[in-house]
């Protein structure tokens, strides 16, 4: 059970109206203002909720063009199978802080145990922000992390208590899929306002065939950069010329073999 406030008066924080919740009752609508309120152990807070414009299908589809972007491996999108999904209104705290340069920032904090941690990235404009109605709640997480606990987050990111202007509790609309590849289990979420794929872990692409590419060519034009040298070494400067010479021809066709070797690569994973 939600603890309550105690020691003080309840009041909301829109209109200042004093509230008077049921035992346990953390969601409340206020009676003189009708704001959304979320009733946190430490104070009141606004509760907002965002409204999804991607149904189900929406959202896979927006999974399956994640997948064939160039994070994941090739294909993944075609080979990935999802073995289910759901979906669920997923609370954080929102905070809007004055930075030291004058702007202003949003950030955001799980409200609830996540093993997404991306899901603070997202981005909450406030114009899509409406206010929290009983209709959704069926589908809402609850949230169990204290404010307090949130706000020390932010604290140990350098944003301090006086700088927040605004907090406030936002149930997101997110969509759980389950995948599986080659006998492995992955999670992502589809944020379904925006379609925003989140994951932490995914079959992403191997980096070493990459770097290998990368490696040989800065080797071999390492190597074709000595011939002008090597040249004025020996014949003096006509030795320069021919050594440029070699240097701009064998440098074409290795621009040539090592582009056809990493378009090679990068069709196989």
């Amino acid at each position: 059970m939600q603890p309550q406030i105690t020691g003080q008066d309840i009041h909301c924080t829109q209109c200042g109206g004093e509230l008077h919740p049921d035992e346990g009752q953390v969601f409340l609508t206020c009676p003189y203002c009708s704001a959304a309120v979320y009733i946190d152990r430490s104070q009141v807070v606004f509760h907002w909720y965002i409204a999804p414009t991607l149904d189900e299908g929406k959202s896979q589809a927006a999974l399956r063009r994640w997948m064939a972007g160039n994070q994941t491996v090739k294909d993944l999108d075609k080979k990935a199978a999802v073995s289910g999904s759901s979906f669920e209104y997923f609370p954080v705290w929102y905070f809007k802080h004055r930075q030291p340069d004058g702007r202003d920032q949003v950030q955001l904090a799980p409200a609830a145990p996540t093993s997404i941690s991306e899901i603070t990235h997202i981005d909450l404009p406030a114009g899509d922000l409406h206010k929290y109605t009983a209709d959704i709640e069926a589908q809402s997480h609850p949230p169990n992390v204290p404010l307090q606990t949130a706000r020390a987050w932010l604290e140990e990111k350098g944003v301090q208590k006086e700088s927040i202007l605004e907090q406030a509790l936002v149930h997101i609309p997110l969509y759980t899929f389950k995948y599986n590849y080659q006998g492995r289990s992955y999670s992502a979420l589809v944020e379904a306002a925006t379609g925003g794929v989140l994951a932490n872990i995914y079959p992403a692409k191997a980096e070493a065939p990459y770097q290998l590419v990368g490696g040989a060519a800065a080797l071999v034009f390492l190597c074709l950069a000595t011939f002008p040298i090597a040249g004025y070494v020996l014949n003096g400067g006509s030795g320069v010329g021919f050594g440029l010479l070699i240097c701009s021809g064998s440098g074409l066709l290795a621009g040539l073999v090592l582009f056809a070797l990493a378009a090679w690569v990068a069709a196989k994973i």
